[in-house]
């Protein structure tokens, strides 16, 4: 796909708006109820059976690739051992990854019909991944109630121009954009969890960890707790395995394979809310349905079954979270009629797409007078400095 028509609807390319093809802004021309209305009504049962064999299953696989590492690796000659384990650390971290999106499915009540089996479900699965299960369950929740919106959306929130830091144009570079999708990979999640980084404006230090922080209510706050104790309790078992096994056992069993899945994570919401054909919103234009369709279906070939489709089937998910994933591409299927333009694809290779992300999306302005009716209340991403 050309970077002149990337955004595809139903395969065709969407009506251009200056120099790139847009979502369009205007108020759409169907209601929820209406999509709702095409979606099979089969769509929204959650199955406990189902869901738990999804469970099963990657855990099943990623039992099985420690078991081929710990048992089998230590017999290759020394050449293979370094070509083996990257394998492993790649095949366990898209596995795991696929175990993030069950426990995330549980976080919206998609898992089963009971919450108190998703919670426990979400909890552990997202614990083992030294993920705060309930405070993340809380801010995600929070980010799909507002998404798109400028003041009030919870994840990679893009900054206006005057808001960008003083070192931002000297990244605008091949150099500085590998720098800072690294960094971004790497730590992008741990500081997002730790210190709130690309989320909301916070008057003050909000964090995942902090029962106190502005993120959370009083109501809210001994769920946080739950949270950070099953943090704490898997930090403690990896301790033990760490001065039984030695660290570098842990790391490369556990450790790399998790760097995979953080950095997984990091990059399909990334390219799920950051686009040039997506618009933002500030409080006179927002409103939830337009927000929601402001993010982008993906296309990552293989991986969108080990990912359980959440890469590929997005649109859907954010206007209807509850519904269990193994629906997903039936729903997808059938709203595309009902959305029309207003439904967002785009087919580029990842590694492409990522690239063309990180150099064309650097700072959202309204686009006010630059044709196809602008609007002060909506924002569009930029990258001229």
């Amino acid at each position: 796909m050309g970077a002149g028509g990337r955004m595809l609807v139903d395969g065709k390319k969407e009506e251009k708006r200056g120099s790139v093809n847009r979502v369009p802004i205007e108020k759409p021309p169907f209601t929820l109820g209406q999509i709702k209305q095409a979606i099979p009504p089969h769509c929204f049962r959650r199955s406990l059976l189902r869901s738990f064999s999804y469970v099963v299953h990657d855990l099943c696989l990623a039992s099985l690739f420690y078991y081929i590492a710990t048992s089998y690796f230590h017999f290759l000659p020394q050449p293979f051992s370094y070509i083996a384990w990257p394998v492993y650390w790649v095949l366990q971290g898209c596995i795991l990854t696929g175990v993030w999106v069950i426990a995330h499915e549980c976080g919206h009540h998609a898992f089963s019909d009971y919450q108190w089996v998703d919670d426990t479900v979400g909890l552990i699965l997202h614990s083992a991944l030294l993920v705060p299960y309930f405070s993340w369950k809380i801010s995600h929740r929070r980010h799909h109630s507002n998404t798109g919106s400028m003041e009030r959306d919870e994840v990679f929130v893009p900054k206006p121009k005057s808001k960008l830091s003083c070192f931002a144009k000297y990244l605008n570079n091949p150099p500085g954009r590998v720098l800072s999708l690294v960094v971004t990979l790497t730590l992008g999640w741990p500081m997002y969890l730790a210190f709130n980084v690309s989320g909301r404006y916070y008057d003050r230090l909000a964090s995942h960890y902090n029962p106190y922080g502005p993120i959370y209510s009083d109501r809210e706050r001994l769920q946080v707790y739950i949270s950070d104790t099953g943090i704490f309790a898997v930090i403690y078992v990896l301790y033990k395995i760490a001065a039984t096994k030695g660290l570098a056992w842990l790391l490369c069993t556990y450790g790399v394979p998790l760097l995979i899945v953080n950095a997984f994570l990091v990059l399909i919401t990334y390219l799920q809310h950051t686009h040039s054909a997506l618009p933002h919103y500030d409080s006179s234009e927002w409103d939830w349905l337009r927000g929601a369709l402001s993010t982008m279906d993906r296309d990552y070939g293989v991986l969108n079954k080990v990912f359980h489709n959440i890469t590929d089937t997005h649109v859907a998910h954010h206007l209807f979270s509850t519904m269990p994933h193994y629906h997903a591409m039936e729903a997808t299927k059938a709203i595309k009629p009902i959305l029309g333009k207003y439904y967002p694809f785009d087919g580029t290779p990842i590694y492409k797409a990522m690239w063309r992300e990180a150099k064309e999306c650097l700072y959202v302005e309204p686009d006010v007078g630059g044709g196809g009716g602008g609007s002060k209340g909506v924002f569009w991403y930029r990258n001229k400095f």
